[in-house]
């Protein structure tokens, strides 16, 4: 009777132990079908940041940046390329090929004289053809009176040539010194925040860091392209007043030749 007793105690720990095996499986496996779901699920939301553009990206970091700062920012980088853009489209309705214009001058003043130079003169658009005329101008005076004309008029159209570059300049000046000055505040509100805590906490300082470095950044990165512009335009305006110094030695060499062949 013992025996069997024991056989049954023995049969029923075997049976139970089955039965909590059996139970343990699918729980394993809710387990890494759980795991498996939160991994795509991560993996989705991942995928999906990763997707954004990168016009979203940047909105992203300007929102992050502050209106304040960054707003002045780009205030100064939408002005400065405005008047970078005028500057350009200026200059290069102004480049003028001085060759073809001197040659043109010039055989007007062997077949139809002074008036004849100066109607060349007004029919080209440029400051070296304005030049020219101011230097005809003065052809019947004396060759002193029509260098004079040249030299002087040649300041005014060096004038009109630089007019606006100097704000680009300032714009190229002035948009890293914002982002410097919110760089430095961002660093003075982080400093405020740990005061207050009395507790050098990561998180406390974290968003004023952040907002100080992304002004720096977007400061540069505006000077950085207004400073190719201004780059262009000096070399513009140099090539167009090296023209004008060129143009103006031949017109008086021309003039010279003309009187004397009167």
């Amino acid at each position: 009777m013992k025996k069997l007793f024991s056989i049954m105690a023995i049969a029923a720990l075997v049976f139970a132990g089955s039965l909590t095996a059996n139970a343990a499986v699918p729980t394993t496996s809710t387990s890494l079908l759980a795991a498996s779901t939160v991994t795509l699920v991560q993996d989705d939301i991942a995928q999906e940041v990763d997707n954004r553009t990168w016009h979203q990206k940047l909105k992203e970091r300007f929102i992050q940046g502050g209106p304040g700062f960054m707003g002045i920012v780009l205030v100064c980088l939408i002005l400065g390329l405005a008047m970078a853009i005028e500057r350009i489209i200026f200059l290069n309705l102004s480049t003028t090929d001085t060759q073809k214009l001197a040659e043109g001058v010039e055989e007007a003043l062997k077949s139809g004289g002074v008036e004849a130079a100066k109607e060349v003169c007004r029919n080209t658009k440029g400051p070296v053809a304005s030049i020219y005329y101011q230097g005809l101008e003065r052809a019947d005076e004396s060759i002193e009176a029509a260098e004079k004309a040249v030299v002087a008029y040649g300041g005014v159209q060096m004038g009109q040539l630089e007019k606006n570059v100097s704000w680009v300049s300032l714009f190229i000046a002035l948009a890293p010194m914002l982002g410097f000055m919110g760089t430095v505040i961002g660093m003075i509100t982080a400093f405020d925040k740990i005061e207050a805590a009395g507790d050098m906490n990561p998180s406390l300082v974290a968003g004023g860091i952040k907002v100080a470095l992304l002004t720096t950044v977007f400061g540069l990165v505006v000077a950085i392209i207004l400073q190719i512009f201004y780059n262009y335009i000096i070399a513009k305006i140099d090539s167009i007043v090296n023209s004008m110094e060129d143009a103006s030695i031949t017109l008086i060499d021309m003039l010279i030749d003309y009187k004397n062949k009167k």
